[in-house]
């Protein structure tokens, strides 16, 4: 017998030569034989997407449709988004405008700015009076136009006012000046301190209007001068004013705090006229200085009057002489002048300053008292009052001591 072959089994079935092997099998024992690469059968790639659960193609076309989706999405998104800036700043700009153009305007303001406010003091004063309705508003407008160098002083405004007349307004400066009338100033004073505390007014004019302003009630027909008989406080002289025209506001406030102290009865009672008092109340003014020695200086300007003693004051004197205050020299006692209460017995013709409240009631309503003489004994501007001429050259003497004029 012949020897079996290499590599085959004894006893094993050999295919015949030529026998055909079928396809993706193999023989039982023996080596599979694999399809060859592009063969039939599935690819590759193909067997690789039906192991991940589908067929390539589909699965594309869905990843582009979601793509899609998502920049729809995103262009509503961007364009709402477009939509509300564009509405937010429509209401801004509304907003802006309605508080800039304001309107209409209302009551008149007298805006009062402080020296060294700053911007915001300016604004905050603004808001305050009512004529600015927002400051926001009004910081973006002045951004805008430029803030002006407001100087310090009073401005006459009106509530809600367009942003660019009170622009224009405080860029022009203050306009509305306001004249202080304190007690113990003489018509002579105030007549220089109006014309240098209302630039704008002439002097002369001035001078005029204090001048030929009506008479008052309370003067004597002719009396020569409105001395006493203007209102003390403070005048607000508004764009436009005249001088005349503060005068007699001046003479208009006289008139009503005369008649609040009721002048005319209490003057009645002491014995005197309503213009007498007045004259009792300027003296006590000047020489009482302070409230507190009013009553007294009144008591002793009656007693002496009483007494047909020449008043002997001080201050009537420097009123001939357009002076306030300070010493008298023999030379200032020497002066002829009916103002000169040492030469001459009875009340000067005319007050010699305006008399605050507190005067006129010590006037009108002088404390009992037998005083005839008072003088200054100490710095804090007490005086001492005296009956007799020893007790009064005693406190001269004391007076002396203590440096005191």
């Amino acid at each position: 017998m012949s020897a079996p072959r290499r590599g085959v089994t004894a006893g094993a079935g050999v295919p015949e030569a030529g026998a055909d092997v079928a396809k993706g099998g193999g023989v039982a024992g023996g080596t599979p034989v694999l399809p060859r690469r592009g063969e039939a059968g599935e690819p590759a790639h193909a067997a690789g997407d039906a192991a991940r659960g589908g067929a390539g193609a589909p699965r594309h076309r869905r990843r582009g449709a979601s793509r899609g989706r998502g920049r729809r999405r995103l262009l509503v998104l961007l364009a709402a988004v477009v939509l509300g800036a564009v509405g937010l700043l429509a209401y801004a700009a509304a907003w802006y405008l309605g508080n800039v153009d304001q309107g209409p305007a209302g009551a008149q303001r007298v805006v009062t700015i402080q020296p060294g406010s700053s911007t915001g003091d300016v604004t905050a004063a603004l808001v305050r009076d009512g004529v600015v309705g927002s400051g926001l508003a009004w910081r973006a407008y002045v951004f805008l136009h430029g803030s002006p160098a407001v100087g310090a002083g009073r401005y006459l405004l009106r509530r809600h006012e367009p942003f660019g007349a009170v622009l224009a307004r405080l860029s022009s400066g203050p306009d509305v000046f306001a004249v202080v009338v304190s007690p113990g100033t003489t018509v002579y004073e105030l007549e220089h301190q109006v014309a240098t505390d209302v630039a704008r007014w002439d002097p002369g004019a001035v001078a005029a209007a204090l001048r030929d302003a009506p008479a008052s009630p309370w003067a004597p027909a002719g009396t020569p001068t409105l001395d006493g008989l203007l209102g003390t406080g403070t005048y607000l002289v508004m764009p436009g004013e005249q001088p005349a025209t503060l005068v007699a506001q001046m003479v208009a406030r006289f008139d009503r705090q005369a008649t609040a102290a009721g002048l005319a009865p209490a003057a009645a009672a002491l014995g005197v006229t309503p213009y007498q008092a007045v004259v009792v109340a300027s003296i006590v003014e000047k020489e009482g200085y302070y409230p507190k020695n009013f009553g007294g200086v009144a008591r002793v300007v009656y007693n002496r009057l009483a007494a047909g003693m020449p008043l002997q004051m001080d201050s009537t004197v420097l009123y001939s002489l357009h002076q306030d205050g300070g010493p008298v020299t023999p030379a200032d006692l020497a002066v002829r002048s009916p103002y000169n209460t040492y030469l001459h017995t009875g009340l000067p013709p005319t007050p010699i300053c305006f008399p605050s409240a507190g005067a006129l009631q010590a006037a009108l309503h002088p404390p009992p008292g037998p005083w005839r003489y008072f003088e200054l004994v100490s710095k804090n501007g007490t005086l001492a009052f005296e009956t007799t001429l020893a007790q009064h050259e005693r406190d001269v003497a004391l007076a002396h001591q203590r440096g005191l004029p």
